[in-house]
């Protein structure tokens, strides 16, 4: 028997034109690992919805057919009976925690159970010791950074048992380490019955551990099946971020389909060709001119908040144009730094200055005409109940509203069938492509976006890229916290890795790859291309040194 069953299923927001599901029909077997792909507002969160209730119950709209999970009719049974048996990880953290501690909000879910406090005691202590959270179980989960706060999410939702638990994007703001950690978790729990139904843009984060890949698209399910099988196929059209392996494969015209790096080595072996795997043309090219002047300077700053130290003597400088990353594991700072800009946070300690500006001195709203940041949450930004006017309000406080701008704007980010929505019904990518557009639309001089491609697909990817690099051109300095080291290597030829409150390194991304103990450190991976690249030619000298042993052997 189907432990998800849908027939026949259409629904539609309250507030939309058009239907965000249509013509769903869905078989999910107890046990299977399902990674569900799609463009960004392709209807994957909506689908998510269903499987728990919240579509009919908490959202309004209309919805067609029918919805069984583990038995029961969604449209019969409220979210409080479906909680027992779904798990359900939100895009947005914030959105399920209300605990003061997070050892409370793990045991919340345990409480209304009815389980004896004994079996909740023991659950709480393997659910953070799983998720390594043990060290933060007195901390209030609002004190914690975006990536800490996700992990308390799965760990109190793997604490409840379910038997079906369903992931929207809980990679998106985690470091290496904790994706790490998390995949584990998730391989384990599916290994001991727990079906996993996981939405993912970044797909080579999940696709060795699924056994099934569905894509979406305008809110249609149009492929369904073995992940190797299907990105065997073209799947552009479909703007998915596919995994480097894959495209190198395509480009190769290996038969076979790699999924990890490993994999796509030997093939390359077994095969003896490889395209060119030259990086120069994806990265950043950003050094700004000799006699630019400086925009950004901070000296020996140090910033704590509720008695922690969350950045620790940390000076750097950068100039008019640059293009900067800063990169780091959950926790190490990074939106505290770009929170620092604007004045919305003050050092304890030291001095930031912008655009010779001390923030101490200088008033949050002469900072905000130079300064436009877009948060990692962008609910956090949103105030207004059309996308058309949250774009124009800071163009319109600082008297800098310019209609062509915005339309460019909304041109290059897709925001155009969106202007009438409400930015609270968005799907989170759409969420932080309006949050982004909000801050470009007042022609800040520096930038500061806080993990950009959470939720993006492949397109808005590219374009954001193109955009970013356009603006820097026009001599626009942009600051970009983020775990994509993909992302941050095409937009920033600096790099600023935090780690442990202290600026660990600032260097370029090659220097940072190249550097195991500081990668360690900052819990960063190198790029998939970095890691194939570094792994042919370590193969290429272990085979030349064995044919000039072998040579060397018959003389």
């Amino acid at each position: 028997m189907a432990l998800v069953e849908l027939v026949n299923v259409q629904y539609r927001y309250a507030d939309a034109t058009t239907d965000a599901l249509s013509d769903i029909h869905l078989s999910i077997a107890p046990g299977e690992f399902v990674l569900l792909a799609g463009a960004s507002g392709s209807g994957k969160s909506t689908l998510c919805r269903l499987f728990n209730g919240l579509i009919p119950h908490f959202y309004d709209g209309t919805l067609g057919g029918t919805v069984y999970v583990d038995g029961l009719d969604t449209r019969a049974h409220s979210v409080a009976e479906l909680f027992a048996r779904v798990g359900m990880v939100f895009q947005n953290p914030e959105a399920q925690l209300f605990n003061s501690t997070v050892e409370r909000e793990i045991t919340f879910g345990l409480e209304s159970l009815g389980l004896p406090r004994d079996e909740i005691h023991a659950r709480v202590n393997w659910a953070l010791d799983l998720t390594h959270l043990t060290h933060l179980r007195q901390r209030a989960p609002f004190e914690l950074s975006s990536g800490e706060q996700q992990a308390v999410v799965i760990a109190a939702m793997v604490a409840l048992r379910p038997r079906l638990l369903v992931l929207d994007e809980p990679y998106a703001n985690l470091d290496a380490d904790a994706v790490t950690r998390v995949r584990a978790i998730l391989r384990d729990i599916h290994a001991q019955g727990t079906t996993v139904i996981l939405t993912e843009h970044r797909l080579h984060t999940t696709l060795a551990d699924a056994t099934r890949l569905m894509v979406m698209d305008r809110g249609r399910i149009v492929r369904d099946g073995a992940p190797r099988d299907i990105l065997r196929e073209d799947v552009s059209a479909w703007r998915l971020n596919v995994p480097y392996v894959v495209q190198l494969a395509r480009r190769a015209g290996w038969r076979e389909t790699p999924l990890s790096v490993s994999e796509a080595v030997a093939l390359a072996r077994a095969y003896g060709n490889v395209p060119n795997v030259s990086r120069r043309n994806g990265q950043a090219e950003n050094a700004p001119p000799p006699d630019a002047s400086r925009v950004i300077e901070m000296r020996q700053v140090s910033c704590q908040r509720d008695g922690r130290t969350i950045l620790r003597d940390v000076s750097f400088s950068v100039a008019r144009g640059e293009s900067i990353a800063l990169i780091g594991r959950n926790g190490a700072g990074k939106t505290t730094l770009l929170r620092l800009l604007n004045g919305l946070q003050l050092p304890s300690h030291g001095h930031v200055i912008v655009m010779n500006q001390d923030t101490r001195r200088a008033r949050v709203s002469t900072l905000a005409r130079e300064v436009g940041i877009a948060f990692q949450n962008a609910d956090a930004q949103f105030f207004k109940t059309r996308v058309r006017d949250e774009i124009e309000v800071a163009p319109r406080a600082l008297q800098r509203l310019d209609r062509a701008w915005l339309e460019q704007l909304c041109e290059w980010f897709e925001l155009s069938p969106l202007l009438e929505r409400s930015p609270f019904t968005l799907s989170e990518g759409e969420k932080k492509r309006v949050a982004i557009v909000a801050m470009l639309a007042a022609r800040p001089t520096i930038l500061a976006l806080d993990e950009p491609t959470t939720g993006q697909d492949a397109v808005f990817r590219a374009n954001l890229v193109r955009v970013l690099r356009e603006l820097q051109t026009r001599g626009m300095t942009i600051l970009v916290a983020t775990h994509d080291v993909e992302f941050a290597e095409q937009v920033a030829a600096r790099w600023l890795v935090l780690g442990e409150g202290t600026l660990l390194a600032d260097a370029t991304p090659d220097q940072v790859m190249r550097d195991a103990a500081l990668l360690a450190r900052a819990a960063l991976q190198p790029t998939a291309q970095w890691q194939f690249q570094h792994a042919w030619q370590q193969v290429g000298l272990l085979e030349t040194a064995a044919t000039n042993t072998q040579r060397m052997n018959t003389s």
